[in-house]
């Protein structure tokens, strides 16, 4: 009997694998295909004879990416709309999430604000109005456009305040008989008890920002403002025969290894790789981030 049971669980194990690492081919196939492609050849690509290695192997799509002049001033935007936006979302989240952890005795207005959050976070003005205000307000054409509209992201208050709440609340009886204040409690006690959750919504910011790419384009008025991900969604490989005979032999070479779709991989490519490199930083706290910050006591 125990061998039978032993032997099934063995076989569920097994199947759970099995089953998960289809799951992880299937999800790297695309990402294969789309790196073979931006380093394959126009004829290839255009061909449909590329799959997951790349044919006719050339850099012709990231040079002519990077080579861009607006590139790099893109780059450098969505890095500072990162920083900024994190360091902004970071201390407003923290700061709204605190207090709403608290029970209604100790905040007597906690649950109008939880409803007014909620009911916000469900119906949402539209576009219209938003791009209304913020242009009213003077920020078009400014780093704070992409900035200040989601700077207080409702879902990770609520996980961040739910996390707060599963803490021990004779911490907070014990700092205020050390003579902390609210603000020192925040800062010394809580926080660094949430790294999970704190990891958490750093994780959802930073992805978030990096990969918006709409509001760049309906807030920004000149295409030497726009963030990478608008950059590069406004990139089209398109040139006409006057153009080409302008070319010299060599620009002729790579306009002839360069297609849409290889440029297009390309930039998939560019968009993805800062991503990959920060999650693995963030990965280990992410589920118990999600875990505890979902769980309501």
């Amino acid at each position: 009997m125990v061998r039978n049971k032993s032997f099934t669980n063995r076989l569920i194990n097994f199947s759970l694998i099995s089953i998960l690492i289809l799951i992880c081919c299937l999800c790297l196939i695309p990402v294969l295909n789309a790196i073979a492609l931006s380093f394959s050849g126009r004829a290839a690509a255009n061909a449909g004879r590329v799959y997951l290695l790349p044919i006719d192997f050339n850099l012709t799509s990231y040079r002519k990416i990077i080579e861009d002049n607006g590139f790099m001033d893109a780059f450098l935007i969505s890095v500072k709309r990162v920083l900024l936006g994190c360091s902004v979302q970071f201390v407003l989240t923290t700061m709204m999430a605190y207090p709403l952890s608290k029970d209604a005795k100790h905040f007597p207005s906690r649950n109008i604000y939880m409803w007014y959050m909620i009911f916000f976070m469900l119906f949402s003005g539209g576009l219209i109005p938003l791009y209304i205000l913020v242009t009213s307000l003077g920020l078009g054409n400014s780093i704070w456009s992409l900035i200040l509209p989601g700077a207080v992201p409702i879902f990770s208050v609520i996980l961040l305040m739910n996390f707060f709440r599963s803490l021990p609340k004779e911490m907070d009886e014990a700092a205020m008989m050390d003579g902390a204040g609210p603000w020192n409690t925040l800062l010394f006690i809580y926080v660094p008890l949430s790294l999970p959750a704190v990891a958490t919504v750093t994780l959802f910011s930073i992805v978030g920002h990096w990969n918006a790419f709409f509001d760049g384009l309906i807030y920004m008025s000149r295409p030497e403002l726009y963030p990478l991900q608008t950059y590069i969604q406004q990139l089209v490989f398109k040139i006409d025969m006057e153009s080409l005979s302008k070319m010299s032999t060599e620009q002729v070479k790579e306009y002839m290894q360069t297609s849409d779709r290889t440029l297009n991989s390309a930039k998939l490519i560019v968009a993805m790789l800062p991503i990959l490199i920060i999650y693995p930083f963030l990965q280990r706290y992410f589920v118990k981030g999600i875990v505890l910050g979902s769980v309501k006591e």
